[in-house]
């Protein structure tokens, strides 16, 4: 493709785009297609021959958009946000188009020290300690995901705990321990068994009614571990769990954390972005404490996957764990000490110039302009969440801080509440207008309702809130006429036990009858058989009383 060519169907592929973007409201936010769909409608062998892209750009209506979920869409309240923009899109664009690889500053110090310098904006902006800027001790990198970042963290964690052993040696699962509380997103567990500990390693913490870990108990199994022998590693708090934004108290984990030595990670996937807006700010109170910090610009800040911003307050424990340096990726700036090399930053050795995005989206909406994304999300939210309290057939689960409502429907007492409510998810999500995702709180099923896509708006949120309403409205009626038809069948079934319960009874009474009758016709025969008694006359002066004895007496 030559560059007039690109120019050309550049400017067809962004028309697209815009265009998907415009008829987006009127689709099914998730995909109707059944497992093999897709790839039923595509042939069988690759193409032999090159085709206009006019011809791709079909497939992408006829093949591609059915069988998507579409999350940019305004009615998804699905998981967390996970929004792109204009200017994010745009920026990904100029990053595919320049196809820099950015592994070390040599091979492009434009996509490393533009990294740097966005990465050190945006820790002013969340008001990140010092020690978080590259001209500090540590200093902020892209990660692919708050997972990754997470694997990063307990990497770095590892090396710091053992003296920078694990490198040589390798890890010691027997005596590692790294602290979770139930709420942690699984992606923790999941880096203790890639990083070689197992799942066994796992502490989980308790928490409190606000689903927050409680410092209390993670003293309490810190010095525990330490009396039996054990080397704890990291603490992962949380700053908006995945199930409820639950926040974890960093002010009280933190010298917790400082006294026994260990790791304090915050994973803030979702929720580290607010803090952005001042009055938000107050939830990540304590930050100060933490070794490292990891938000997902990808999530709520209109930035496209994948861009997540990872901190660390020491980066020698992070590129002493990651860092090796082969002869062919030697070169005098590496050696100088002067520059940073991403590729010590990370697991995978290369990298896309990820920045360019998050760039592009800062200098198009302004801090401003993402923070009013941020207060709209948050107060749509709210909103739902007032209805919802007003309104007997719901019940607020769990506090809602940021753009998370977590609803409980209320049903009646004889209706299994987490399977009714799991049939409102789905029909609500199969209606095509909205779509949610559940979670358990306390043992209970809860409804999940994420605010953040760009194009949410109040009237958006209005059509939920109605949705929720009529569908729990239909099901409450036809799970009462269910009830009332099992009830009239078990009447029915009653009514007919207890009328052959009578048959029998009487059936039973007559046969009785019967053989009694039976019996008393041969006894009656012998009876009659028997010779008749004669009576025996008793003598009058037997019949007489001693008074009539006495008087008849001749007198002497």
């Amino acid at each position: 493709m030559t560059p007039e060519e690109f120019r050309r169907h550049g400017h067809e592929v962004v028309d697209w785009i815009a265009d998907y973007w415009t008829r987006l409201p009127g689709l099914p936010v998730r995909s109707p297609v059944a497992p093999g769909d897709v790839r039923a409608a595509l042939p069988d062998a690759p193409p032999e021959q090159g085709e206009p892209l006019s011809a791709v750009l079909a497939d992408l209506d006829r093949v591609v958009v059915p069988g998507l979920t579409h999350w940019q869409h305004p009615g998804f309240f699905g998981y967390f946000p996970a929004n792109t923009s204009g200017p994010s899109v745009l920026g990904d664009l100029v990053s595919a188009g320049l196809g820099v690889q950015g592994m070390s500053w040599v091979t492009s110090p434009a996509a490393t020290e533009l990294e740097q310098h966005v990465l050190d904006w945006f820790a002013g902006l969340l008001d990140l300690p010092a020690s978080f800027r590259s001209t500090g001790t540590g200093g902020g990198v892209i990660q692919d995901s708050s997972s990754g970042a997470n694997l990063v963290a307990l990497l770095a964690a590892l090396h710091r705990a053992s003296g920078g052993a694990t490198v040589r040696h390798g890890v010691e699962p027997e005596e590692c321990t790294v602290y979770v509380s139930a709420e942690t997103h699984s992606s923790m567990e999941k880096a203790v068994r890639i990083a070689g500990l197992g799942s066994d390693a796992v502490r989980i913490v308790e928490v409190g009614d606000d689903l927050a870990m409680r410092p209390a108990a993670l003293a309490a199994r810190l010095e525990r571990d330490v009396a039996r022998g054990l080397k704890p590693v990291l603490v992962c708090a949380t700053v908006g769990t995945t199930s409820t934004t639950a926040v974890d108290p960093l002010l009280e984990l933190g010298p917790i954390c400082q006294r026994f030595g260990v790791w304090l990670h915050v994973d803030a996937a979702y929720a580290g972005v607010s803090g952005l807006v001042p009055e938000l700010r107050p939830l990540q109170d304590g930050v100060e404490w933490a070794d490292s910090y990891t938000t997902d610009a990808h999530k709520w800040l209109l930035t496209g996957f994948d861009a997540t911003l990872f901190w660390v307050a020491d980066r020698a424990a992070l590129t002493g764990a990651l860092a090796i340096l082969p002869e062919y990726l030697r070169n005098a700036a590496t050696d100088s000490g002067g520059v940073v090399d991403y590729r010590d930053w990370q697991i995978e050795l290369g990298r896309r110039f990820r920045a360019l995005k998050l760039w592009f989206v800062l200098r198009w909406y302004g801090a401003e302009g993402l923070r009013a994304h941020i207060r709209s999300g948050v107060a749509l939210a709210q909103e739902l969440a007032g209805w919802a309290d007003a309104d007997e057939r719901f019940e607020v689960a769990t506090p809602h801080p940021l753009s998370l409502v977590c609803l409980r429907p209320r049903w009646e007492d004889e209706v299994d509440a987490d399977v009714a409510t799991m049939t409102l998810l789905e029909r609500l999500n199969d209606g095509g207008e909205v779509f949610l995702t559940h979670t358990t709180v306390r043992g209970r099923v809860v409804l999940r309702a994420a605010v953040g896509a760009p194009t949410t708006t109040r009237a958006t949120v209005e059509r939920l809130w109605q949705l929720l309403c009529e569908n729990h409205d239909w099901l409450s009626r036809d799970f009462a006429e269910a009830a009332a038809e099992r009830a009239r069948l078990a009447a029915e079934e009653r009514a007919e036990a207890e009328r052959r319960a009578a048959e029998r009874a009487a059936a039973a009474a007559q046969q009785a009858e019967q053989e009694a009758a039976a019996v008393e016709v041969p006894q009656a025969e012998e009876r009659a058989d028997e010779p008749a008694e004669v009576p025996v006359e008793t003598p009058a002066a037997q019949d007489e009383t001693a008074t009539q004895v006495a008087v008849q007496a001749p007198a002497g």
